[in-house]
């Protein structure tokens, strides 16, 4: 009963986190709701279920690190740290005006932000410092760094994956969103990613596969995660671009266009 509910309680909050998503790229008439809700359940389970933080102190020394690879994702992440009390929920309306502190991409300042995204592939190398800064400050804190797939073209991730081999940085969790399409169409026809499993178990990561909205992997991946030894672990999440809009579902055009502030009823009605 207990993990009954506990899905339950994360099930409720992924369905609000996409309807403040879809409110605040409508409102902002610009954005990228593909890529943010594929990857809802992902930052439910880490921020409301696995992560150790305190929002009242975003600055707090033994906090475990998110860190936002794929930064057009930004939406995602706003209503995520907005629910989890870092700031006014309200605030997730200011989506892309100007002056306001919520952008296109994350920036330093906004609470709960480690690290400013937008610049694909970068995530995993400030994954890999942030946790050998753990290691040799003597803390417990872990490092969360969220990808996406297309971004697993990049020459940096692997370096970064090297990297982290090399130090056998078992503190550190990479997620890979992978919903198979990137900004201007598939994967496999842009550049192919099979075999993505097995390229990261020759660079030594433990690798663990999931079903990127069944709650229960994603917590037993994530403690998986944390009892691994002497290697860093990389969480493969099979998601679906656009997840939760039958017409936003599989469609490259969704990376980056927003529903019609017009429209949003009817769009938010699929919710239900």
């Amino acid at each position: 009963m207990e993990a009954a509910q506990e899905v339950g309680r994360l099930k409720g909050t992924a369905r609000n986190t996409r309807k403040l998503i879809l409110e605040s790229l409508a409102e902002a008439g610009s954005g990228h709701p593909g890529g943010s809700l594929s990857a809802v359940e992902l930052l439910v389970t880490l921020f409301f279920h696995t992560m150790k933080y305190d929002a009242k102190n975003p600055a707090w020394p033994d906090r475990d690190r998110f860190f936002l690879s794929k930064g057009h994702a930004a939406p995602l992440l706003y209503a995520i740290l907005a629910q989890a009390g870092f700031f006014p929920v309200e605030e997730l309306m200011t989506l892309r005006k100007m002056g306001a502190r919520l952008q296109g991409h994350p920036s330093l300042g906004i609470p709960g932000v480690e690290a400013p995204a937008g610049s694909e592939g970068i995530g995993l190398s400030l994954g890999v410092g942030a946790s050998l800064a753990a290691r040799l400050d003597r803390r417990t804190s872990r490092t969360y760094v969220l990808m996406g797939d297309g971004e697993q073209q990049e020459g940096e991730v692997w370096e970064a994956a090297m990297a982290a081999s090399k130090y056998r940085l078992d503190n550190l969790t990479a997620i890979i969103d992978r919903n198979g399409i990137q900004q201007d169409g598939l994967t496999e026809q842009i550049m192919p990613l099979e075999p993505l499993a097995s390229k990261w178990r020759a660079f030594n990561w433990n690798v663990i596969e999931v079903d990127g909205y069944d709650f229960l992997q994603l917590i037993d991946g994530f403690d998986l995660a944390a009892s691994t030894r002497n290697r860093p672990t990389v969480i493969i999440a099979h998601t679906v671009k656009g997840k939760g809009i039958s017409f936003m579902e599989w469609s490259p055009h969704y990376h980056g266009t927003a529903p019609a502030k017009d429209k949003l009823s009817d769009v938010l009605s699929e919710l239900k």
